[in-house]
């Protein structure tokens, strides 16, 4: 089948990715000298970093939950397509050697940049006061399970396997389970929280995000380990 309207074509003029991808261009435009010395004009070609910074801003604006689901529909998606850079007939990426050169991309700090980027865009639209702010946390659980919750020896702090109980594995009931005398073996750096008393225990971690109030926009953000004083300490 042939078409000949091009992706941008496909996007309504009103879209509201259109002035975000005129951010994102010039945010991008700022790190060309960072993408410079980080990868090497020789060798196997990668994913282009403007594109993978692209499909990841997707990716949070859509709450798409894994690289292989933002593959799909980067596939299926012609305003996808038009956003990241690819044309109507170009193959998507795998989504292992997304998250390999995802990971790549982010060890450095190329994400504060891109986001101090985008920041300096709304101070010079006046869009920043430095007057009144908000600071909010939330959890985010971790990716290891109940069952990765593990003992741990107080004096040398590696992991001792417990006895089964007697409901098997997932039963956890007349266990003492603690941040002070277990990890996990999956997230050692997860912690045991609860939002409630009447809420169930997850292992997660704790996102702050400081907002602007004025325009309600976000300004900073960082992630802890979660804990009872960590918004205070964030």
């Amino acid at each position: 089948m042939w078409s000949y309207r091009t992706p941008e074509q496909r996007v309504p003029p009103d879209h509201p990715l259109r002035s975000i991808r005129t951010m994102v261009d010039r945010a991008l435009v700022e790190l060309d000298p960072v993408f410079r010395r980080m990868y090497s004009p020789i060798g196997r070609p990668s994913i282009p970093p403007e594109q993978l910074l692209r499909a990841l801003v997707l990716q949070l604006l859509y709450s798409v939950r894994s690289e292989r689901l933002l593959m799909e529909q980067l596939d299926a998606d012609m305003r996808f397509r038009w956003f990241v850079g690819l044309n109507a007939d170009d193959p998507v990426w795998d989504p292992t050697v997304f998250s390999k050169n995802r990971e790549r991309l982010l060890k450095g700090d190329v994400a504060q940049r891109f986001f101090a980027a985008v920041l300096r865009q709304a101070r010079a639209a006046d869009l920043l006061s430095d007057e009144h702010f908000s600071v909010d946390g939330t959890l985010i659980e971790a990716w290891a399970s109940q069952q990765s919750f593990k003992p741990t020896d107080a004096a040398t702090g590696k992991h001792r396997t417990p006895r089964t109980p007697t409901g098997g594995a997932g039963d956890f009931k007349g266990q003492h389970r603690s941040n002070e005398t277990h990890r996990s073996t999956t997230d050692p750096d997860a912690r045991l929280y609860r939002k409630g008393n009447a809420q169930e225990a997850r292992l997660c971690y704790l996102g702050h995000v400081v907002s602007e109030n004025r325009h309600g926009l976000a300004v900073g953000g960082i992630l802890t380990t979660a804990g009872g004083t960590a918004e205070r300490d964030a």
